[in-house]
């Protein structure tokens, strides 16, 4: 991608925008890098971005920002659909840090997305994915933290890329285009800002809006959104399930993860060889194996790797074991239903829920929340509504605890009140933002204070 001589301005100066910002400039671009935030250079070190010779505009951005520019990238975070950008679309063309990043990939890029579980899938299918193209031929990147774009550049093109993509990433692209896809589940989420669940579902069904049948789609058939999708897509289907056989597609038999495909079954490994437990992580490893065997893997390879894969950071991440009650980190569950597949996991919960709130419904929350959890503490924004949907689901009162905005205070009541066989359980269903920049700071937060016990 030659963008020499040429005007870009990038919107956002998050971790995508920033990598964006310096391959744009890498590429001959005179760059600017535009947030609306006034006061971010207040949290951020600007200056290696001065360094580059990028420009920094802070604040409210104008029309003017845009005058002569030849490309605009936008960062994940910021909406493409706001008046602005609608009007800036009429004169320069408006592409997300994920479709930059496309069209500067010399491999083949492999996608994951969905509404929970994404990150998981898409740490193993890295690994499985080492198995075919060698540990050192594959990027991972995308929603996971690492920007996708730095990863389409440095891969070359005898590896592949793995992406996990978000509703968010996909609202300005329309030539992304991937060699295969997997997509999870699709539940409510984000609909504050893409305001219906068709709209969210259509951000979703971009990964495989240019596939032929060439192209591999794996789908959740327990998911009668990511089933329905087959009718939609020209892909070379592939059902993956956890709860029935299938005639062809990954399923569980007998305890044991297989692949049927073509007449052929293929046993991969016991559920109970895997390192991540619960049946979320189930369907997860599914997924993955279905699409990096599609992709040419060796079963015994994967196999090998993915008994070798341990639990990704914030989600049910064991933390610390005290007196016979094991702390478990599920900071990455941001709506209910995550959560819930976290609940589900275990019959004596003591939970920490709540935060920034997200106003899906409630109800099959509760219906877990009543037959497993034995204590709910509640902290943040959402404490109110929770507690309110609580006592209207039969909840006991004297079962629920208010933590008010202290994770120490959640923890230490916890610790208090929990006894063996009963795990302490933070997941939250909620978004962080009320108390924390983001999930894995308060996953991080959570386990020192866990560590710090006695």
């Amino acid at each position: 991608m030659d963008l020499s001589n040429k005007k870009v301005i990038v919107i956002g100066a998050g971790i995508s925008g920033f990598a964006a910002a310096k391959l744009a400039k890498k590429l001959g671009a005179d760059v600017i890098l535009s947030d609306a935030n006034e006061k971010l250079g207040e949290k951020h070190d600007l200056t290696e971005l001065t360094a580059l010779d990028i420009k920094v505009v802070l604040g409210k951005q104008t029309e003017a920002l845009f005058e002569g520019a030849d490309l605009v990238i936008i960062s994940p975070a910021v909406p493409r659909h706001l008046p602005l950008f609608e009007k800036v679309a009429e004169k320069v063309k408006i592409i997300s840090e994920v479709e930059f990043a496309y069209k500067l990939a010399k491999a083949p890029i492999f996608a994951v997305t969905g509404t929970n579980g994404k990150t998981t899938t898409t740490m193993l299918l890295g690994e499985l994915m080492k198995t075919i193209y060698g540990e050192d031929n594959v990027g991972v990147g995308g929603n996971i933290g690492t920007p996708l774009c730095e990863e389409c550049y440095r891969i070359g093109e005898n590896g592949c890329i793995v992406a996990e993509i978000s509703s968010y990433q996909m609202e300005a692209s329309s030539d992304f285009a991937t060699k295969g896809a997997a997509i999870l589940n699709v539940t409510p989420d984000h609909l504050a800002r893409h305001k219906t669940m068709e709209v969210y579902q259509t951000e979703k069904e971009k990964v495989f809006a240019h596939h032929t049948e060439e192209n591999f789609l794996v789908l959740n058939y327990d998911d009668v959104h990511t089933r329905d999708m087959a009718n939609r897509a020209k892909s070379t289907i592939c059902f993956f399930s956890s709860s029935q056989e299938l005639e062809e597609g990954a399923f569980v038999k007998d305890n044991q993860l297989v692949i049927r495909w073509k007449g052929l079954m293929h046993v991969i490994c016991n559920v109970d060889d895997m390192q991540i437990k619960g049946s979320h992580n189930i369907e997860n490893a599914l997924a993955a194996l279905s699409l990096a065997f599609l992709a040419g893997g060796d079963t015994i390879k994967m196999a090998e790797a993915l008994k070798a894969f341990a639990p990704v950071e914030h989600r049910i991440e064991p933390v610390k074991t005290i007196d016979g009650v094991t702390y478990y980190n599920d900071s990455k569950a941001t709506n209910p239903e995550a959560a819930n597949k976290a609940i589900a996991t275990f019959p004596h919960i003591i939970l920490i829920a709540g935060g920034d709130d997200k106003n899906t419904p409630l109800d099959e929350f509760y219906a877990l929340v009543n037959e497993r959890v034995d204590n709910l503490i509640l902290v943040g924004d959402a404490t109110k509504r929770f507690k309110e949907e609580a006592l209207k689901h039969n909840y006991p009162e004297d079962k629920i605890y208010e933590a008010g905005y202290s994770m120490q205070e959640a923890v230490n009541y916890a610790h208090k009140i929990a006894k063996a066989p009963q795990v302490v359980l933070l997941s939250p269903a909620c978004a962080s933002f009320d108390m924390y920049e983001g999930y894995e700071a308060r996953g991080r937060d959570f386990k020192r204070l866990v560590n710090e016990l006695k």
